[in-house]
């Protein structure tokens, strides 16, 4: 049962989320995509994903024990944090702390998990703002 009610919780997330996406309203300066393609393909995915859950249920679904939920709440925490941050930190300091927290926290050490911070959040910036010419967040230091 427990299954189907987080199914049903991630269903109302995901319309929720599509009909938020929706009211965002385009600019004439907007990007070739648009505001509104990336949160409606997460709704899409979300929604699917959830209903599948709901449909098909595991019969004893095995949910992991306290700790483990204490960590995935610091992840949504972080998380939290990072799209807080984000338009005053700028895009690429804001994605590297929260991609080394997060890397640390799935097990690699804690120098490597800055370094992969860093090339991921600069990897993702030069590959999104440089490449693809969308807008990203920009910092203190201009990117």
């Amino acid at each position: 049962m427990s299954d189907r009610i987080f199914g049903v919780i991630g269903l109302l997330i995901a319309i929720g989320f599509a009909w938020a996406a929706l009211i965002i309203e385009e600019s004439f300066l907007s990007d070739s995509v648009g505001p509104k393609a990336f949160p409606l393909i997460i709704a899409a995915v979300l929604g699917i994903s959830s209903l599948v859950i709901a449909l098909k249920p595991d019969a004893e679904p095995a949910w992991p024990p306290l700790m483990r939920l204490a960590e995935i709440g610091a992840a949504v925490v972080v998380l939290m944090l990072y799209a807080t941050v984000l338009p005053s930190f700028g895009f690429v300091f804001a994605t590297a702390l929260a991609g080394a927290y997060l890397t640390w926290r799935l097990g690699t050490a804690p120098l490597q998990s800055v370094l992969v911070g860093v090339l991921t959040s600069v990897g993702i910036y030069v590959v999104f703002h440089m490449v693809l010419g969308l807008s990203l967040a920009k910092g203190p230091f201009g990117f």
